[in-house]
């Protein structure tokens, strides 16, 4: 009997030991596979990306004197650059083996941060003596050269990110639906995670050390993060032999430009550079209306209208909320419920999307989203909402009563400044908690508090579950994106959904610019909603003529053939 147990002892540990064997072995393969490679590379990006885009608003505030100035002008370069060159961008994405791009977008990208930091640190560390060279004109190249930089850094990035995420992902997952929603939302939420993080980090590293510190780190993070990136996404392209497969792009007219030239001999301009400059015109013409006439036409540019919201956690809402009383630590708590809400909004994709399909799961996350942002409307109109149509209307200077009035009403909900005229825009650094977009500060100024934190609550609560179904929507109208662009036009389009996309993010910059101030706030709110709902409807219009095609004809499946670019 002691045998027998003895031998069953022996079997059972057997077995166990070809399990871990089995696991380890499986694990392994993981660890050396495309997947994991892809996720790790995108995580050393996305977090020195998200390190980057918080250090370098603070760095050219810091620079500046505490004023805005340099960061309004560093957005506008920015947003302005994407939406001019995305078509370009995507264009030369499309136009070049994989390999090579990811290559050259990563090494422009980390080099260009790289050099922007020690730039950074020099004139961190003589900014006097640089303010008194040329009459203080070498400052003003140093923050030229800082913004334009960064602008290259951020350029590079966007075309890595149409690169691996809309192109590579793709091909990796061999046009499996499944596999390319897991994916997705796998990338999503490590971007949701380092979106939080990330700032944090660096941060800590500024509040308790230097701005000189805080750009080594970068500048160091930045040299590993290129040679691993470098390394994994060579293993990746050796791996997955069908990235090096790659459909050429179709011309119709390609010698149009250079007959066109030829007949132009009289003009002064030279006919080479006469004919770069009418072919990235072409080019841009050309993404544009490649763009225009996708099946998914209308859900990406739903997509690009939800940018233009002030209902995020962006410095225009958690500002917004200082003046409301809220305190920057329980601004930083709430911004870390809106990623956990963020993350699930991935986890509900996959679920849908299984059950209903990825159109329906479209639907179902526009009407989460909307559903929840009517919290918002409702704050807009809540007890202690601060909303002042009367501020809108010109003013009379002969009624000194009015003004009273108004005055009073300007004070009513919003904190009071403090100390003389030429207090700084920024208190000390002990006082500032570093968070993403935003700066925040622990010493709230003990004024006049809302009647009524109702609204304030409904606004963020809306916010807050929002995301859900904005981060199902966004992911669903990507993936689409993905399945429904042919393989020659994916680059030049995700670079012009790229710049709708900062087209419209502009434009909601516009909106805080022509009403800043908190009693306008409620406004903002409802033109968001209305931004918003147009996008949503306009994704129900394509999901509708979706429908249509599928009862006709049935659904097609990922679109890999060559079209020609040109109409």
């Amino acid at each position: 009997m002691f045998a027998v147990s003895s031998q069953i002892l022996n079997l059972i540990c057997t077995y166990f030991d070809f399990y871990c064997i089995f696991l380890s072995g499986s694990a392994l393969i993981y660890l050396k596979g495309p997947k994991f490679l892809i996720y790790v590379s995108g995580a050393l990006s996305m977090w020195g990306d998200r390190m980057w885009h918080f250090a370098i608003s603070v760095f050219l505030i810091e620079l500046y004197g505490r004023n805005l100035l340099l960061t309004a002008v560093f957005g506008l370069v920015v947003a302005g650059s994407v939406l001019l060159l995305g078509a370009l961008i995507g264009d030369w994405v499309d136009r070049n083996p994989r390999n090579k791009v990811a290559h050259a977008s990563l090494f422009i990208q980390n080099i260009s941060v790289t050099l922007c930091s020690i730039v950074l640190m020099l004139v961190f560390s003589y900014k006097q003596r640089i303010e008194q060279i040329w009459d203080g004109w070498l400052t003003v190249v140093c923050y030229t050269v800082v913004i334009v930089l960064a602008d290259v850094a951020n350029l590079a990035s966007t075309a890595l990110t149409i690169a691996i995420q809309r192109d590579w992902i793709v091909v990796i997952t061999g046009y499996n639906r499944g596999h390319l929603a897991g994916m997705n939302a796998t990338m999503r939420r490590i971007d949701q995670v380092t979106n939080i993080l990330a700032p944090l980090a660096v941060g800590q590293v500024m509040t308790l050390a230097s701005n000189v510190v805080g750009c080594g780190f970068i500048l160091g993070w930045n040299l590993v993060s290129l040679l691993v990136e470098f390394f994994f996404l060579s293993r990746v392209y050796r791996i997955v032999p069908a990235l090096s497969v790659k459909a050429p792009v179709v011309e119709l007219d390609q010698v149009y430009l250079v007959n066109k030239v030829k007949v132009e001999r009289g003009s002064t301009t030279s006919p080479e550079g006469w004919a770069i400059q009418t072919d990235g015109e072409n080019t841009c013409k050309d993404g544009w209306r490649a763009y225009y006439r996708q099946p998914v036409f209308l859900a990406g540019l739903g997509l690009a209208f939800l940018y233009t919201t002030v209902l995020g956690f962006d410095c225009i809402t958690t500002g917004y909320a200082y003046t409301q009383g809220i305190s920057g630590s329980l601004l930083s708590l709430l911004m870390g419920v809106s990623a956990i809400t963020g993350l699930m909004g991935t986890v509900m994709f996959t679920r849908l999307r299984k059950t209903y399909g990825l159109v329906n799961t479209g639907i179902i996350s526009s009407c989460l989203h909307l559903g929840c942002l009517l919290l918002c409307v409702c704050s807009v109109f809540a007890p202690g909402s601060p909303m002042d149509l009367s501020l809108l209307m010109p003013y009379n200077s002969n009624s000194s009563t009015d003004f009273g009035r108004m005055a009073g009403q300007r004070q009513k909900h919003t904190y009071p400044l403090r100390g003389g005229s030429n207090q700084p825009l920024l208190p000390d650094r002990s006082s500032i908690h570093w968070t993403n977009n935003t700066v925040l500060f622990d010493n709230v100024p003990s004024g006049t508090e809302p009647e009524s934190y109702t609204s304030i609550i409904l606004l963020f609560l809306g916010v807050i579950t929002a995301r859900i179904g904005l981060w199902s929507f966004d992911l669903t109208v990507t993936q689409l994106l993905q399945e429904n662009i042919c393989e020659s036009e994916r680059g030049v389009v995700n670079g012009v959904q790229s710049s709708m996309n900062y087209l419209m993010d502009l434009l909601h910059f516009i909106m805080v610019i022509s009403a800043p101030q908190p009693q306008h706030f409620g406004i903002l709110v409802i033109i968001s909603v209305l931004f918003i709902t147009t996008g949503h409807t306009m994704y129900f219009l394509y999901a509708h003529k979706k429908t249509f095609a599928f009862c006709s004809g049935g659904e097609p499946g990922i679109t890999t053939k060559t079209l020609p670019r040109r109409v």
